[in-house]
């Protein structure tokens, strides 16, 4: 059997391609890990007739005109797209859906770990860490900073490194350092602070709550800008 013959790899193409596409847009952007090679073969199939059912009308217009012979160049255009680019346009319409409130309503929400939820938004952040050994530390994490995301271990690199006071509030940056990174063996707990949040929004919105804050412990982030 010549599986190297063209209507072989034809075949392939048409029905491996855009279903490989869609699972590796999708894993890209959920941050999943990688399915059993097997598995991968059969959900990639199953999403390319998936991609031809949404794409039927205008490939019947597409394969019942004239172009193939008129403009091959153009009908080899139009297949490139319904090949390449329609999959990954589906995936990301489908992701935005995923993560709609309509959508959280009925179904889990398509990222897996809060760790990657958190991060994935790219926001920057006031950080405190509280270590396994109690120990806490602080830090900002901008645009600089990293974080890994599934199917690789928590970890965290903050770009800047700050001393806490005894209130635990972010006292001054330390000195002669490049930022800090700290590995899942290590990590408790994170604590995000919202950097263009004041001590007055907080106080308001804790006093909409009703909820006091005699007795309570502060943790104040430093005024000026970071960004």
């Amino acid at each position: 059997m010549d599986i190297w013959s063209l209507d072989k790899i034809t075949l392939v193409i048409v029905f491996a391609i855009p279903g490989f596409l869609i699972l590796k847009t999708y894993a890209l952007l959920s941050s999943s890990g990688n399915k059993d090679t097997s598995q991968q073969i059969l959900d990639a199939v199953a999403y390319s007739c998936i991609n031809y059912a949404i794409l039927a009308f205008p490939i019947i217009l597409i394969e019942q005109s004239n172009l193939r012979h008129s403009s091959p160049y153009c009908y080899f255009a139009i297949w490139a797209v319904f090949l390449l680019l329609v999959p990954i346009a589906i995936t990301l319409a489908y992701w935005r859906f995923r993560k709609s409130k309509f959508a959280q309503g009925a179904f889990p929400h398509p990222v897996g770990r809060p760790w990657d939820f958190v991060f994935s938004q790219k926001k920057p952040y006031w950080a405190v860490v509280t270590l396994k050994n109690g120990r806490k530390v602080g830090g900002w994490y901008g645009e600089k900073s990293f974080a890994s995301s599934s199917p690789s271990s928590p970890e965290i690199f903050l770009e800047d490194a700050w001393l806490l006071n005894s209130d635990e509030g972010f006292e001054r940056p330390r000195t002669m350092t490049a930022g800090i990174l700290i590995t899942e063996s290590e990590i408790s707990t994170v604590e995000f602070f919202d950097p263009h949040r004041s001590d007055e929004d907080e106080q308001q919105e804790t006093s909409a709550r009703g909820v006091s804050t005699e007795g309570g412990e502060g943790l104040s982030t430093p005024k000026t800008s970071r960004r």
